[in-house]
Order: structure tokens, then C-alpha cells, then sequence
């Protein structure tokens, strides 16, 4: 990816008339370009990795795998939050010490070993794709932190075809996991918006939700065992569809984030291709009723693979900056997504049975048009958030669940404490949300903030970022439903969990860790 944006910077995306238009009008923004470095013009902390410990970790990569020049390291510097993209435009910068790219378990562990021995932190990374802070070169206590990229881990170890099961290294991405598994006539199903860039290590160290979670869960639900190297030793994990056999380990390193251990192979549910797909989106005449109907669909289980709802100010900013969706002209209200995938006669089915609830929920169907050029754009959201610094403007978007009833209250608490919070800092602000993910008892909030740039960019959002945050806590919703944690969440992990569940994270940490090299910095308070 762009080491100073959002992945190929081939498909970067101008402001269109209409953003500019309502920039301007809404926020009082005139788009101009803001002034950014060139990488030449970037200076890095020098690398503060001694030459001992370069020679005895090249021992064990290679010379061709262990990266210390500045323009390597900066690739590594953090991940894709607005506040990672901020940091991007200044010329003082740091980064890890060194980049390593082991070639399997064996280096791996050996690597984990040599910075245990000798106090050097260990950042893994796969896409680098976390808006969280989940990548910053954080060394702690420790003199020198490397990034550990995954890149080489990227076979399709094997496929069980009866048993629809396959085992995937940890560095292989979304578009190549699909591209393996179809070869054979198999899809694992799995879209979240960093799909073309982050990698199934990635997706199972944050618990990570795709966009066709509807159908086929989270990855977490389509993770059948684990194998994890840590600096006490390698785990295997998982040997059945089920067991009884005492808590499951598994769900220690599924969302652990690098803190536990470094994930290399993931044995996942798969699914045929499917020889069908069918498309509808809808209008509702407001979020309440909107919600309900998502709700009835869900707690129904008529089996749409994608459910997604947009609030008013979501819909509009489409409209106002497009003035269709699609081919499909909508005149206000909320619009809805919905995708089936199967056999023709499955997809049908689901589709005819959800149809039917929706339209007896208040729903107006709007044809196959707009549910489609939403599956055409679904990857390509993050690449306007950086035309919009580019111009003065500050975006970024945050995430939450929580239950059906509390749904409303949590909308409204986020979205008055994210205006407040920027509007004491000199900027109205636009709040867009949806529903991205559904469940029988919840669902998840998806918001999109847009406002002007006032003063330090990256204390104005941290504040509102933070009022966020303490919002969703207070009104009881999680504080990530598929970020992860990361170092900014890490604030609000008690909250999450309380205080003894603290202690069982960190008594999980001196187990498998006992040095503190992996990851420091995040997760675990």
C-alpha cells in the first residue's frame, strides 16, 4: 500500500463536484490542497538496532529479509487510521528499528527467541491495514522494536473438500485466499472493507467482521484451529467441529492481536462458490423503522448474505453527492442492502422469504440497481477519507454493537458526543452511521465523521475520539465490534472487561510472554 495513504495510490480518489459542493455548504470547508512531504523528505529516528543484534538476527532471516534502510522502515511505521495518515504528513517520523520477513514457524520462533534473550520488541504485521494504533512501533520498556512481516507465510496448505475445511497461511490476503479456494471451487466468504490488503493472520488477530457476515458469520465463527508461535513455545489448537475439552483455547489468540503470540496458520470453514447471486436494496422511510425491519429478518433467520441499513445522513450525503445510487434515483429516507448467495433455488428462496419481511416492515423495494453499485464500490470507501485531509477536511470512522434496544441510545449518544466535542473545537460536524453487521439479539453501529481541520488535527480528533468512546461505555456497548483494541481502544479494556478479567490477560501474557516483547503497548492495560 501508499506508505502515506490508503492502499494503491493507482486508485486514488479525487473530490468529486459534489463532495466539494458539500463541504462547503455543510462545513464550511473550501477544499484546498494541504502541503504534504515527499518519503525523501521524511527523516526517521535512526534505527536504534546495534550491529550485534542486526548480525545475529540476519543469522537467522537472511540478509535478503532483515530491512533497516528509511525507506523500508517507513513502510512500517503505523497502520491506516486518520491519526496514522496525520502522522504521514510530518517530516520527523519514527518507525521500527528493523523489518524482518522469517520464511516460516522454525525462523519465526527463533526470531522470538533471540529478542526475548536480548530485550528487542516485536510488532507483527500482515496488511498493515488497523486503525487502531495496533501497528505502532511501541518499544516500551525495550531498547529497539522490529516489525515482523508475515508476507512469505502464503500457502493453501490444504483443502478438505467433504469436510469443507482448509488450512491457510497467515500471510495470505483476502484476493488470494478467494483466488486459492476458487481454483478449487471454494470461497471462504470473507469482505470486510480492508479485503484487498489484509490477510488471514490479520483477520484472526482482531476479530476481524467481513461485510457478508449476515451469511457466513464473523471470521471468528469460520475459524476451525489455530497454529501460534510464542516465546514459550507452539501451540496447536483445535481438533474438532466442537469440544468439550475445557475453555477453548482458540478464543485466547482469535482477537489477541499479536500481544499472545504470532498466528502462521489458520484452519477455516469453507464454502463452494456460489452458482448464484441476488441483489435487492430498499428504502425505509426512517433509521426506527429501518432497524426494526433488519431485526425481523435477523431474528427470523431468512439468510441474507449481506443485511447492511443506512441512517438519514448517510443516505443523503449519497444523494447529495450523487444524486442517484446507482441507476436508482431515491428521494430521502434510509436505504437498505441485500445480497443472497447459494444455489439458484436457495438464493431465491432466502430472498422471496426476506423480501416478504421487509415489505411487511415498512420496506420499499428499490430494484437490484443500488445493491449492486454498492458491491461494485464496497473496497474503495477508505480512499475518499484521503482525498478529504488532502483538503482541509478531517474523517474517519469509528465502531460499535449492541443490543436491539439499545440500539437507538447508542446511536444518539455517539453521534451527540462526536458534534459537541467538534464543535467545541471551532467545526460543525456531519455524523453518517449504519448497521453493518446483524445478530438475533444486537447489531453493530458503523459511524463516518466528517468535519473541518481546526488547530492540531490530531488533538482535535483524539478528543473527539475519546468523547466517543466514553459514550459508548456509558450507555453499555462494547467499545470495538471488528477494529480490535489496539493502543487506542487499550484505554477503555477495564471498562470492557473489569479489573479481574485484566488480571486473566495478563496472567495469559507472563505465560506465553513472559519477556513482554510481543506487541507492547496494546490490548491489555
Amino acid at each position: 500500500m501508499a506508505w502515506n495513504a490508503w492502499g494503491d495510490p493507482d486508485a486514488a480518489k479525487p473530490l468529486s463536484g459534489g463532495i466539494r459542493g458539500l463541504l462547503e455548504q455543510a462545513l464550511g470547508i473550501k477544499a484546498a490542497a494541504i502541503a504534504a512531504p515527499g518519503i525523501d523528505e521524511v527523516q526517521l529516528e535512526p534505527s536504534a538496532l546495534t550491529d550485534v543484534h542486526r548480525d545475529g538476527l540476519t543469522a537467522i532471516v537472511g540478509a535478503d529479509y532483515l530491512r533497516t534502510v528509511d525507506r523500508e522502515r517507513l513502510l512500517y511505521a503505523g497502520g491506516k487510521s486518520t491519526l496514522d495518515l496525520l502522522r504521514r504528513k510530518q517530516t520527523q517520523q519514527d518507525a521500527p528499528d528493523a523489518v524482518l520477513l522469517p520464511a516460516d514457524e522454525e525462523q519465526i520462533a527463533a526470531v522470538l527467541a533471540y529478542c526475548s534473550r536480548h530485550g528487542i520488541a516485536v510488532v507483527p504485521f500482515g496488511g498493515g491495514t488497523s486503525v487502531v494504533g495496533g501497528l505502532d512501533p511501541i518499544r516500551g520498556e525495550f531498547g529497539s522494536v522490529v516489525s515482523l512481516d508475515l508476507r512469505r507465510l502464503v500457502e493453501l496448505h490444504w483443502l478438505d473438500e467433504t469436510s469443507n475445511e482448509a488450512e491457510l497461511g497467515a500471510g495470505v490476503t483476502g484476493p488470494d485466499a478467494e483466488r486459492l479456494l476458487g481454483e478449487r471451487g471454494f470461497s471462504l466468504g470473507h469482505f470486510p472493507q480492508s479485503f484487498r490488503f489484509a490477510t488471514i493472520g490479520g483477520f484472526a488477530a482482531t476479530r476481524s467482521s467481513g461485510q457478508d457476515s449476515a451469511g457466513y458469520g464473523r471470521f471468528n465463527d469460520m475459524i476451525r484451529g489455530l497454529r501460534v508461535v510464542t516465546p514459550a513455545g507452539v501451540l496447536d489448537l483445535g481438533r474438532a467441529p466442537e469440544s468439550a475439552a475445557g475453555p477453548d483455547l482458540r478464543e485466547l489468540f482469535t482477537g489477541s492481536e499479536g500481544v499472545f503470540g504470532i498466528i502462521t496458520r489458520v484452519r477455516l470453514r469453507v464454502h463452494p462458490t456460489p452458482e448464484a447471486v441476488r441483489y435487492e436494496a430498499w428504502s425505509f422511510p426512517d433509521f426506527a423503522t429501518g432497524a426494526a425491519a433488519l431485526r425481523a429478518v435477523t431474528q427470523i433467520a431468512t439468510g441474507p448474505t449481506v443485511l447492511r441499513l443506512s441512517d438519514e445522513a448517510e443516505t443523503g450525503v449519497n444523494l447529495a453527492t450523487t444524486g442517484a445510487i446507482g441507476e436508482q434515483t431515491i428521494t430521502g429516507g434510509c436505504l437498505a442492502i441485500t445480497l443472497f448467495e447459494g444455489t439458484p433455488a436457495h438464493a431465491e428462496s432466502r430472498h422471496a422469504e426476506t423480501r416478504a419481511v421487509l415489505e411487511a416492515n415498512g420496506g420499499t423495494s428499490l430494484g437490484e440497481g443500488p445493491a449492486r453499485a454498492w458491491e461494485h464500490g464496497r473496497f474503495d470507501a477508505p480512499y475518499l477519507r484521503d482525498s478529504l485531509l488532502a483538503a482541509g477536511a478531517l474523517c474517519e470512522t469509528l465502531e460499535t454493537a449492541t443490543t436491539w434496544s439499545n440500539l437507538p441510545v447508542l446511536k444518539a449518544a455517539v453521534t451527540e458526543a462526536l458534534t459537541t466535542s467538534l464543535a467545541e473545537s471551532g467545526t460543525p460536524a456531519l455524523v453518517l452511521c449504519h448497521i453493518s453487521h446483524v445478530y438475533p439479539t444486537g447489531a453493530s453501529l458503523y459511524f463516518t465523521v466528517v468535519a473541518g481541520q481546526r488547530g492540531d488535527v490530531t488533538k482535535q480528533w483524539r478528543a473527539a475520539k475519546v468523547a466517543a468512546c466514553e459514550a459508548i461505555t456509558r450507555v453499555g456497548a462494547t467499545i470495538t465490534h471488528h477494529h480490535a483494541v489496539g493502543a487506542d481502544h487499550r484505554p477503555w479494556m477495564t471498562a470492557e472487561v473489569g479489573e479481574l478479567g485484566v488480571k486473566v490477560l495478563r496472567a495469559v501474557k507472563q505465560a506465553v510472554d513472559p519477556a513482554g516483547i510481543l506487541n507492547p503497548g496494546k490490548l491489555i492495560p
